[in-house]
């Protein structure tokens, strides 16, 4: 399973902490050294396929090197080109971006990162993409720089989480799951009791380091800690572990 190191957590402007828009302090997350991260737009509007082609080329370190207009010929394209990350719309015609999403992470042996956007954080699509195995979402209305941002921290096995917009569609759509694991969590009731302590802090958006030190041990334990969690629950990275952490109820609001 993929252990995706340190994950962040997007502090936005617009709609509270934690909501998707903006990403954060992240860092130096790209140099311009090196190869170019290899970007594949799947977006069925051309317009918002030119918005983003001319913000991603901009950068040194970014290049756009295929387009598709649907779920259809974004799995082939991806297939050909290898690109290491995908953005992807959700509400497309023909295959959408969920079974695309779902084609490409249950049907390559390296899949690229899939980073979802879309226009309302709160979409019950972006959900099932998360399930399926997106990385993170972004909005379509997020500034140039958040979305070169975004795309560089998904390229280097981050994930683009924002514990607040998650937890809100987890627990909404998670309702009939929790009563069915009212009394047998599955996956989950075999994490120890570390184990289940880092997995509650991964839901609130820490990364390893912020984890570590509330822990107060060091970040390698943290490291594999995570990778146990994800080996567990058969989760791909840290956004599908706190999926499952709300919706087992193991992870409740507040």
């Amino acid at each position: 399973m993929r252990d995706d190191g340190d994950t962040v957590n997007g502090v936005g402007n617009q709609g509270g902490p934690g909501a998707p828009g903006d990403v954060g302090d992240v860092g130096d997350v790209g140099d311009g050294r090196g190869a170019a991260i290899r970007v594949v737009i799947a977006d069925d509007e051309r317009l918002v396929r030119m918005g983003l082609r001319v913000v991603i080329d901009a950068e040194p370190d970014l290049t756009v090197v295929g387009e598709a207009a649907d779920g259809a010929e974004v799995v082939p394209l991806v297939r050909e080109l290898r690109p290491d990350v995908v953005l992807m719309d959700v509400r497309m015609p023909g295959i959408n971006g969920i079974r695309a999403t779902e084609q490409l992470v249950g049907g390559m042996a390296e899949p690229p990162r899939i980073l979802v956007v879309t226009t309302f954080e709160h979409d019950d699509h972006v959900y099932d993409a998360l399930r399926a195995g997106a990385a993170g979402f972004l909005l379509k209305r997020a500034r140039a720089e958040e979305m070169v941002q975004a795309v560089r921290l998904v390229a280097r096995g981050d994930s683009l989480l924002f514990p607040t917009a998650v937890r809100e569609l987890a627990l909404r759509h998670g309702a009939d799951r929790r009563r069915e694991a009212a009394v047998e969590r599955g996956p989950i009731g075999r994490l120890t009791d570390r184990e289940g302590q880092v997995l509650r802090l991964m839901a609130t958006g820490l990364n390893n380091g912020e984890i570590a030190a509330r822990l107060v041990v060091s970040q390698e334990t943290v490291k594999t800690h995570v990778g146990s969690v994800l080996a567990k629950l058969g989760a791909r990275d840290r956004t599908q572990a706190v999926i499952a952490a709300y919706e087992s109820g193991f992870v409740l609001p507040g």
